[in-house]
């Protein structure tokens, strides 16, 4: 009788997965879609999946579980994103230091929606200009998925209102804008620059929808002073454009920031008011992992961003 042969591994032979089978791990979890993973990548969807198997074969666990409908990370999977993250983050790093350039390599840059459309046109030419080796992927969502996309690992950092009061994060705040007051033409209001949060009081205040961190931030300033705007119905917006819409409708009024305030209100048919010092604002910053090994490098990306605000 042939008994069967058992191979013992001996431990100078540890299995060691290649860069791209983290870059297919990493990716599925992220998109949660094979074929959308596979396009990122620019590679196949067999490739993709051979890349996962070997990962998954030799590590011995299951990382991603799929199904006809729906794509899912494990308990093993979620335990080893972020090590996967920041394996392939020292890479590109080695490979930008290698190439002269500080920060290079993929960018997955979370932008929450009131600061995206007033940031991007000015910074995105000039992280071309500055940063030629760098690859930023943009992603707008409100402030509570951004920072679950960070402790995650979807997202490499997140510009949003600081501070976030999340643990694990680093975050270096950038600059700081007043917020103003947008009136229909002719309010009683329009042209003041002497408000104080109490002239709040009894005005129909338009406010985006739950979730955005204005709206959070409006009420906690009128709160703060005692000030209670009156009710504006049903209205519910996903975009300061919106809201602005609905003030120059006459619907009611709205606090926008001041980086806002020149794109939402060229439109004509609005005015608007300022609050005397100190006016009410927020404080707008980067934030990312603390346990990313390119804390350098989002410095970096911290002073281009600084940079491109007005002083």
């Amino acid at each position: 009788m042939i008994g069967r042969t058992i191979l013992i591994g001996v431990s100078d032979q540890t299995y060691q997965p290649t860069l791209s089978q983290l870059r297919a791990f990493v990716a599925i979890a992220e998109y949660r879609h094979f074929g959308t993973a596979a396009n990122r990548l620019s590679v196949s969807q067999p490739t993709l999946s051979q890349a996962l198997a070997s990962l998954e074969n030799g590590l011995g666990l299951k990382l991603i579980e799929r199904s006809t409908r729906r794509v899912l990370v494990t308990t093993a999977g979620k335990r080893l994103l972020p090590q996967a993250i920041a394996t392939l983050e020292a890479a590109d790093r080695f490979v930008a230091s290698a190439a002269g350039s500080g920060l290079g390599g993929t960018l997955r840059l979370g932008i929450i929606p009131t600061v995206a459309p007033y940031v991007l046109p000015t910074l995105l030419p000039e992280l071309r200009r500055q940063l030629p080796a760098l690859a930023p992927y943009v992603i707008e969502d409100q402030t509570a998925r951004l920072l679950d996309g960070l402790r995650s690992g979807v997202l490499d950092v997140a510009l949003l209102a600081l501070p976030t009061e999340a643990t694990g994060l680093v975050e270096i705040p950038l600059y700081t804008e007043e917020f103003v007051l947008v009136v229909p033409r002719g309010h009683i209001l329009a042209g003041r620059t002497d408000l104080v949060p109490g002239d709040l009081h009894a005005l129909p205040l338009l406010l985006l929808d739950e979730g955005h961190c204005l709206r959070d931030q409006t009420i906690d300033l009128c709160r703060s002073h005692d000030a209670h705007p009156g009710t504006v119905g049903d209205t519910r917006a996903a975009s300061l454009a919106t809201v602005v819409q609905c003030v120059a409708g006459d619907l009611g009024v709205t606090l926008i920031p001041e980086m806002a305030v020149s794109a939402e209100t060229e439109r004509g048919t609005l005015d608007i008011a300022r609050f005397a010092p100190p006016a009410p604002g927020r404080t707008i910053g980067l934030a990312f992992r603390s346990s990313t090994a390119r804390t350098e490098d989002y410095e970096i990306l911290a002073e281009v961003i600084r940079s491109q605000q007005p002083h």
